[in-house]
């Protein structure tokens, strides 16, 4: 059973996550009408994954005993000065999340809701994996500075970008 700080908190996470998950489908859009198919495809899966954790954490609430909320969402930036911006954005984001996720987890443990605070070790894993994702564009972005074939490269590569983090061996 849940707790109603416990339960409160995972709802205003799963609001994070189905935000997330609006925020990178306005980033896809946005790229898909500059002409950058890679990137627009790349953000599109990360809208996907982020509503795969929002599932997780509704699931998990009403599985424990709590009620999953759905609540209003604030609309995201649908414009940005240059695809580098937006992916500036994107990690931004990213570390919100993780300072979310681990605000969570402390919640979890001054509750002493083990339960919780292990089902959470899940999301602590994937923001690192989801940080250090951003890092990497972030750090191709800057390499390729304003080279147009630099450009080109990155959106035809991005869609397969795979970055091995130490929390990629952790076992789901």
């Amino acid at each position: 059973m849940l707790s109603k700080t416990i339960e409160n908190a995972l709802n205003n996470q799963i609001k994070i996550e189905a935000e997330s998950s609006q925020i990178y489908l306005a980033m896809a859009c946005w790229a898909e009408v500059k002409g950058l198919e890679g990137v627009a495809n790349f953000m599109y899966a990360q809208s996907d994954e982020e509503r795969e954790h929002m599932l997780k954490l509704v699931k998990f609430v009403n599985e424990r005993g709590g009620h999953a909320k759905i609540s209003e969402l604030a609309a995201p930036n649908v414009t940005f000065k240059s695809f580098k911006e937006m992916f500036e954005k994107l990690y931004e984001h990213e570390v919100f999340v993780s300072e979310s996720i681990n605000e969570l987890v402390h919640i979890s443990l001054q509750e002493k809701d083990y339960a919780t605070h292990n089902f959470l070790q899940w999301y602590v894993a994937e923001q690192i994996e989801e940080e250090a994702v951003a890092r990497t564009i972030l750090d191709k972005i800057n390499m390729i500075g304003d080279d147009k074939g630099g450009l080109y490269l990155f959106d035809r590569d991005i869609e397969n970008l795979t970055v091995t983090t130490a929390a990629s061996n952790i076992p789901e």
